[in-house]
């Protein structure tokens, strides 16, 4: 999985890259990350990427030119893979689109976008970028994080990238509900004691309850959840004796 990204700040991404998991992704060969500093892409002596925005107003705006170019250059004039642009004015990242994401990310690749300052010049929005994406109802200083958000959500779903095969799968939000509680060794700590059907060896029972218990803890966090996910029968008889009526 191939991501082109474009920034102000390319010091901020190793630290977190070339950490765990996303590390051996990359030197596995599932993963590749390429940092482009937006600046490279200018062309006086101050490398300046910003301007005053026309009609007045407070902050600064990105120009066109050096993104543009760096696009262009990086990914080809049109680009040969969707561009997203990382704002809190695109649609919210939920693992669904996680899930769509990452489908395109294995056939082209993606290039993200990192704002900054007041805001980008609307053409680059309307003539270059194919995306937009939120992490949620608040505002950054700029896209980085967001942008590292959506490359460890995704490098997730890659085959191999997890230890279990399974793992992505058996996330939270992954299979419409919040994950189940978890408990290691000791088995005794400070009086509370791991649940002893996960200590039984009866790898039914304990499907069961970790079944029953993800649909408890969604039913207490986010109840909507339960409407929006296909019950089973079982499911449904657990939820009835909460008195939750899917």
């Amino acid at each position: 999985m191939q991501f082109d990204v474009f920034t102000l700040l390319p010091e901020v991404f190793p630290a977190y890259l070339n950490s765990s998991i996303l590390k051996r992704a990359q030197q596995n060969g599932h993963l590749s990350v390429d940092i482009h500093n937006i600046r490279d892409w200018t062309h006086d002596k101050h490398n300046v990427t910003d301007d005053t925005p026309y009609g007045g107003g407070g902050g600064m705006i990105m120009k066109p030119e050096p993104v543009f170019e760096a696009i262009e250059d990086v990914i080809g004039s049109p680009p040969t893979r969707p561009v997203i642009l990382l704002t809190p004015q695109g649609r919210l990242f939920t693992q669904d689109v996680a899930d769509e994401l990452a489908r395109d990310a294995r056939d082209l690749g993606l290039a993200l976008l990192c704002g900054r300052y007041e805001g980008l010049d609307e053409r680059i929005r309307t003539h270059l970028v194919t995306d937009e994406i939120s992490i949620g109802d608040y505002v950054l200083t700029g896209g980085e994080l967001p942008a590292m958000i959506l490359i460890d959500a995704l490098a997730r779903l890659i085959p191999g990238v997890l230890g279990d095969e399974n793992g992505a799968a058996n996330d939270s939000h992954a299979s419409g509900l919040l994950e189940g509680p978890h408990y290691t060794r000791p088995n005794e700590f400070r009086g509370w004691e791991v649940p002893a059907v996960l200590r039984s060896g009866d790898h039914g029972k304990v499907d069961q309850w970790r079944r029953e218990q993800a649909l408890l803890r969604t039913l207490e966090r986010r109840p909507e959840m339960l409407k929006k996910i296909e019950l089973s029968e079982k499911d449904r008889e657990f939820l009835e004796t909460l008195n939750f009526q899917p």
